[in-house]
């Protein structure tokens, strides 16, 4: 989403991280998504990172200002309510772990956002930022490793904005699917429309 929202347009390799073609692994050895690598062979491999440099670049809609306030919130999703969901929505990949301990965990965190956005819009303010756009994929992930739990979970505001979050254009044209790419493919571009706000 940020490489939308800041009109940088990338080539696109869609993988199957059961079938993780060789080049991916050879530009970055973690061999986990995403993976950015540069016009100049520099590779960037975390999202958070990729985002940064992306609105570095460009940055439109603002989604930096003010980001002193958010870094709190985005640390406190990547580690701590992360783990909690892992292990929430993978139990089997961890020893001795109950995934509801987790998912209780993890309502303690939405329980947080709840509160800041009972009182804005956005979790900063009633303007988006980038702490919506680094948190809205895990509590999408959360939110649907149990919908039915989800929705009747009493998180009113919080549920509105992941609403509103998945049915803006920006999600649904960064989630647009593409074929796996094999070596030797071509590369479609993954660039924003003008249209994007």
């Amino acid at each position: 989403m940020a490489l939308l929202i800041s009109e940088t347009p990338v080539r696109l390799r869609e993988v199957v991280l059961r079938d993780k073609p060789d080049e991916m692994i050879a530009a970055s050895p973690k061999a986990t998504v995403p993976v950015l690598v540069q016009d100049d062979g520099a590779v960037i491999d975390e999202s958070l990172a990729i985002m940064h440099w992306a609105l570095d670049r460009h940055d439109p809609n603002g989604w930096l200002e003010n980001q002193a306030a958010g870094d709190d919130l985005i640390t406190e999703a990547d580690v701590d309510f992360k783990g909690n969901l892992d292990r929430y929505k993978y139990p089997t990949r961890y020893d001795d772990v109950d995934p509801i301990v987790h998912r209780s965990a993890g309502l303690e965190f939405l329980m947080k956002l709840e509160k800041r956005l009972a009182a804005n819009d956005q979790l900063l303010g009633n303007r988006a930022s980038l702490a919506d756009f680094a948190i809205f994929p895990f509590i999408r992930q959360f939110a649907n490793n149990d919908r039915n739990w989800f929705d009747v979970q009493s998180l009113p505001a919080l549920q509105n904005w992941l609403a509103t979050h998945l049915e803006s254009d920006l999600f649904t044209t960064a989630m647009t699917k593409y074929a796996q790419w094999k070596t030797g493919d071509t590369e479609p571009l993954f660039a924003s429309d003008d249209a994007m706000t």
